[in-house]
């Protein structure tokens, strides 16, 4: 006995937290406008767009200088290290020719501070690495975007099926309210001698059954409002209810095509188009390069004084003849990842074709079962109601109503379980078509 009134007293408890659970109206631009600023997946995309356009604006290099300054210290006693700080300092008098002094000079020291720059001007492959973090650059960002078209789609799946969730806790409530009154006219019949205990014990155990059914109703409201925490990237994960209840929507599905202009579809265009430009310019890294070059540079024998100084410019060819062979398997590679990049390109927008005609179809199935369900639905509640009122007169049999009764609360449940197929695709289809 002391473990049942435990039990009993911990469902008690149970039902008594759920009940007491701060519920929270929200309607689904609430939660659009709150994913669209907290959500993670969004941020995430936003960081890698931020990276690629780093790699972009590291290709300026192609075009600007790259400057340094430095100031080095030295002593020496080297000979010609000597000779040549010495001279530098312009400090050279005719005793420093003297062939001992010369070839056994004192300890000097030297302090020199140079400025240096060197320019590319033509630089061919690098203009091509240029044009390809470019293109990724903009293939991200239509990834971001791609990113918040799903997570708006997303949010209209969920919020529907919070939507559904609690419908279904509606019909189960009143499926329960139903089944605890056939109890009462069950029991008084049975007082009255009308039915056998079977019969009541039958009507039991569909009040049991509605029970557990409303519970787990209650637990996908639950995780549904859960889910929408998630979405939201709140840590709270409160009990959302739908200002918007379920029903029926209607958009424009004909003529729906599959865009090259869809974000996604877009961006792996341009990703191609950067394997593209790897390729080319790992071929022209097989041509010269030319850049300018300059320095100016201050010389002492003290830290930081610099009384003589000098420049030097000039233009420099460069040309790597050969890499031991890895230039070659450079440019083998990058062909190979272009071409694989155009048939993923081709496959992609043949598997969304293929998504698009399974979307139809699915569009025009759900509503044909709308229109079955809507007229199913009618059909049970008018059995329902007929059987009801011939058993409160002792003309039907309990297990007849119990099976009207169950199935009127199946149809309900299909009828709205059909609404969310129907809105699903056609929200599904809006966002394939998308451009």
């Amino acid at each position: 006995m002391k473990k049942h009134f435990y039990i009993s007293l911990l469902m008690a408890a149970l039902t008594f937290s759920s009940q007491a659970q701060e519920l929270v109206p929200i309607t689904k631009t609430e939660v659009l406008s709150k994913v669209s600023e907290n959500n993670n997946s969004i941020k995430i995309s936003e960081q890698e767009f931020n990276v690629a356009r780093a790699e972009y604006r590291q290709t300026n290099a192609v075009f600007l200088p790259n400057i340094t300054a430095s100031h080095t210290a030295m002593a020496t006693t080297n000979p010609l290290m000597a000779f040549g700080s010495k001279l530098n300092q312009e400090i050279l008098t005719s005793s420093d020719f003297n062939p001992a002094q010369l070839n056994n000079p004192s300890q000097i020291e030297n302090y020199t501070t140079k400025f240096e720059i060197v320019q590319p001007l033509i630089n061919l492959d690098g203009i091509y690495h240029r044009k390809a973090a470019k293109s990724k650059m903009e293939a991200m960002s239509l990834k971001t975007t791609r990113t918040q078209e799903y997570l708006v789609f997303e949010v209209e799946k969920a919020y529907m099926q919070l939507q559904l969730a609690y419908k279904a806790v509606d019909v189960l409530a009143k499926a329960r309210d139903a089944a605890n009154a056939n109890l009462k006219l069950a029991n008084n019949s049975f007082k009255q001698g009308y039915l056998q205990r079977a019969d009541v014990l039958t009507v039991e155990v569909r009040v049991t059954e509605v029970q557990n059914q409303l519970y787990n109703a209650k637990s996908n409201v639950q995780n549904a409002s859960n889910y929408l925490s998630f979405l939201m990237n709140d840590d709270a994960y409160v009990m959302y209810t739908p200002i918007d209840s379920l029903a029926v929507t209607k958009l424009t599905v004909e003529n729906k095509i599959i865009s090259e202009n869809r974000s996604d579809i877009k961006a792996m265009q341009l990703a191609s188009n950067a394997y593209e430009s790897m390729n080319k310019a790992n071929k022209l890294a097989f041509l010269p390069r030319l850049n300018a070059f300059g320095s100016y540079e201050l010389y002492d024998d003290k830290v930081f004084q610099g009384d003589a100084n000098g420049y030097l410019f000039g233009a420099q060819l460069t040309w790597d003849i050969f890499q031991g062979a890895q230039r070659f398997g450079k440019v083998e590679k990058s062909k190979a990842q272009f071409e694989k990049s155009k048939l993923e390109y081709q496959h992609y927008v043949s598997q969304s074709n293929l998504d698009l005609n399974k979307a139809k179809r699915a569009f025009l199935d759900a509503e044909n079962k709308l229109k079955l369900t809507t007229l199913a639905l009618e059909q049970s509640e008018e059995s329902l109601r007929i059987r009801t009122n011939r058993f409160k007169e002792g003309l039907e049999k309990t297990s007849d109503l119990l099976l009207a009764e169950t199935q009127f609360a199946q149809k309900q449940l299909e009828y709205y379980q059909t609404i969310f197929e129907y809105n699903y695709t056609q929200a599904y289809l809006q966002f394939l078509t998308k451009e």
